[in-house]
């Protein structure tokens, strides 16, 4: 009985870290989209040296370890600006996700045939409206499935900021082991919690692929 009531009250102390997961995780898409989206315009529509600065962000942040600019956040650029450790945790993510959705809005851009562009120029809508009005719209649609991809590894990768003391799944997980002696349960329970999270991000993202699928 008293097992019981110990994996009771270890699940809810484990389960109050998975909110702080979800925050993380929609935190870090949301800023991973921006980066993204804007950095793959500068590569498909930018000058050259809008192309060459978005090129270098794109594969300086993707040869860096998510965990090292997550330091570099919190410990450095954090003593200029006020951070919480959620948010320096949060911003590194979306900064380092930003990366390889730039690379993913790429090709969704360069997927959008390029008489579209043409067609809404004849029309005489200017280039930006062309591309806020006509081809993103599109290319959002076209990215959906890679983009579930990068979404789900963004929750797996929400683990790290355990690294700067924020009280996710995993660093809840971690202070049940030390504090119990019992690793098995408290990162068995913690696996359940990222399946069961894991499991529904794919099925409500299938879902949205279906759902605004663009046929070509």
């Amino acid at each position: 009985m008293d097992f019981f009531q110990d994996l009771a009250t270890t699940f809810n102390f484990i389960l109050q870290g998975l909110w702080v997961t979800i925050g993380v995780t929609l935190v870090a898409l949301s800023v991973g989209f921006v980066f993204g989206v804007v950095m793959a315009m500068l590569r498909v529509y930018g000058n050259a040296f809008f192309r060459a600065l978005a090129a270098a962000y794109s594969v300086i942040v993707r040869a860096v370890p998510v965990v090292v600019i997550i330091f570099i956040l919190f410990f450095v650029i954090a003593r200029f600006v006020n951070l919480s450790p959620f948010w320096a945790g949060s911003l590194a993510l979306g900064f380092a996700s930003g990366a390889y959705q730039s690379e993913i809005f790429r090709g969704a851009f360069q997927s959008v045939p390029p008489g579209q562009m043409t067609a809404a120029r004849a029309i005489g809508m200017s280039r930006v409206q062309a591309i806020q009005s006509i081809i993103l719209p599109q290319a959002v649609r076209l990215a959906l499935p890679a983009w579930g991809n990068e979404a789900t590894l963004v929750l797996k990768d929400s683990t790290l900021v355990f690294v700067v003391g924020v009280p996710e799944i995993l660093r809840r997980a971690q202070q049940v082991s030390a504090r119990t002696l019992e690793p098995f349960i408290a990162f068995g329970l913690a696996l359940l919690l990222y399946l069961a999270l894991t499991l529904l991000t794919t099925q409500v993202l299938q879902w949205l692929e279906r759902r605004y699928r663009l046929q070509m």
